[in-house]
């Protein structure tokens, strides 16, 4: 059973970077699409690890397959760490991608370039028996930029800078976003777990 991993989420954004990251893992895995479950774990704790603790488990829970669950955040140090926990749902419930980064740059009018610092910050759970899991997480420093700029990626990409590049996260190759990346750090420990398994 060990060689199995459903990823627990519904985001095709997200099941497309795990699974390039975790592409050359002996595993057979599977979403929440594949097997036909219609699941949706309600995000109310007030941790990353918290909501990805839950999402794994309630999973793990129906299915009895290894889960992953991941949550991510973006913490902007001028906002006293803001949109945080609530990353997804920034600008209310069921907004879109768009709407998220819009209320992120209007909340930073007037605050300068050097001020606008800010990480993503990614933890994936591997819920694999029950009472059984680990923790794994991933940073990427950089700042929230002016206006959106790129067509790649998702989320909050088009407005992040990270340290040490030019270009946005929606501006990178998906390549080279894929090892630089928060959540490619988070799954990279994972995939490390994994491989010595």
């Amino acid at each position: 059973m060990r060689n199995k991993l459903l990823i627990a989420t519904n985001n095709k954004d997200k099941i497309k970077e795990i699974k390039d990251i975790l592409k050359e893992i002996n595993l057979e895995i599977n979403t929440l699409a594949d097997l036909n479950l219609n699941i949706d774990v309600v995000e109310d704790r007030d941790t990353l690890e918290g909501n990805a603790l839950k999402k794994a488990e309630e999973i793990w829970q129906q299915v009895h397959i290894p889960c992953s669950a991941d949550d991510t955040g973006l913490f902007v140090d001028a906002l006293n760490g803001a949109p945080g926990v609530y990353s997804s749902r920034y600008a209310g419930e069921n907004v879109t991608y768009k709407d998220n980064r819009k209320k992120l740059i209007v909340d930073l009018v007037g605050v300068p370039l050097i001020s606008r610092t800010a990480y993503f910050r990614t933890v994936v759970c591997y819920y694999y028996a029950k009472g059984k899991y680990e923790l794994f997480d991933g940073v990427c420093e950089g700042k929230i930029i002016f206006e959106e700029r790129g067509d790649n990626g998702f989320g909050y990409d088009a407005i992040f800078l990270p340290n040490g590049y030019e270009m946005t996260f929606a501006e990178l190759e998906i390549d080279l976003k894929n090892k630089i990346s928060h959540r490619a750090k988070a799954f990279g420990k994972f995939k490390k777990y994994l491989l010595n398994q």
